[in-house]
């Protein structure tokens, strides 16, 4: 049986393969990704070597904006379903670079979608994300709460639902959408927070702390989300599963401040910060919080991991991966 899984040489598409690969002895696992250079291709170079030393799992590397060997690669290899994590990330950056996250999110985005409903794909899987809810007054935040998104990365991901949600009613693909808060973990994405600031405190640089640390995140932890991830899916796989297209909140389904979150980074490093303190920025969001009682409900899922645990995982891995650096 193949799956294909896009974005494997990202943070969250490396993990959830790694993990299927283990999990699951049947499966072979087709990845693609473009190794873009938005961040390190080194990292991403490293989780997708790991991934090859297992015979089941193969590695295409190429752009989904290239429709025609997407369609070549679901011809060849008629996967049981699908599992799209490749995306054009970041925040910030889409404000200054929109025709990334067009081409990635919404052209790629379109190409896969329509080949899943051209080959007849069973099951849709497709990261989506906490940006979509924007600046909410009511938490914690439900998967029907009004999806109000500030910025253009989180106006990508809310066209992603509008397409699944529309493929689902008029074709009968059976999509999900999986909406991440915060995940952080080893071999995190050297652009959020906690790589950031770990690797600053480490050198004695100052970081950026926006809204003086008053941001409130759920954070949560890589080991967790792939688990959740994973519990969805076999609950999707269910012949009686009727519904064509479901929303979850993928979290801890806890808030902290991130002042918080940096006090026990040094708490981890033995060293103390040096901040420099920035106003709100354009596209942030106050707080997020998931309610995450659906997917509880539904899968029996529960966090494991809370962030003492989790940084010290993180800043484990990181000393170790650049001592071999």
């Amino acid at each position: 049986m193949y799956i294909l899984i896009t974005g494997c040489g990202g943070f969250i598409g490396f993990h959830l393969t790694l993990r299927l690969l283990k999990n699951n002895k049947k499966i072979r696992i087709i990845g693609i990704d473009n190794l873009n250079s938005y961040y390190s291709k080194k990292l991403k170079d490293e989780r997708v070597k790991i991934l090859k030393k297992n015979s089941r799992f193969k590695f295409i590397k190429f752009d989904l904006i290239n429709k025609k060997k997407l369609s070549d690669t679901f011809i060849k290899y008629k996967f049981k379903y699908v599992v799209h994590l490749a995306a054009q990330a970041g925040v910030r950056y889409s404000f200054s670079n929109p025709e990334k996250y067009i081409n990635s999110n919404i052209l790629a985005f379109n190409n896969i979608i329509e080949l899943c409903r051209i080959n007849q794909i069973e099951n849709f899987f497709f990261a989506s994300s906490s940006s979509i809810y924007g600046n909410q007054n009511t938490f914690p935040i439900k998967e029907k709460s009004i999806l109000e998104p500030v910025s253009f990365y989180g106006t990508t991901k809310y066209l992603n639902e509008i397409i699944a949600s529309s493929y689902s009613k008029n074709y009968s693909l059976k999509s999900t959408a999986l909406r991440f808060f915060t995940v952080y973990g080893p071999y995190g994405r050297p652009d959020m927070a906690l790589y950031k600031f770990v690797d600053l405190i480490k050198r004695n640089k100052k970081i950026d702390l926006f809204n003086y640390g008053n941001h409130m995140r759920d954070f949560s932890y890589i080991d967790d989300i792939i688990e959740a991830i994973i519990k969805i899916i076999k609950f999707r796989l269910k012949i009686k599963d009727k519904n064509n297209y479901m929303t979850f909140n993928l979290a801890r389904g806890r808030s902290q401040k991130l002042i918080n979150f940096i006090k026990e980074i040094e708490l981890n490093l033995q060293t103390k910060a040096k901040i420099n303190n920035i106003k709100f920025q354009r596209g942030d969001v106050l707080k997020t919080h998931a309610d995450i009682s659906k997917l509880k409900r539904i899968t029996n899922y529960k966090a494991k991991i809370d962030i003492k645990e989790g940084i010290k995982n993180f800043i484990a891995w990181h000393n170790s991966y650049h001592k071999i650096k």
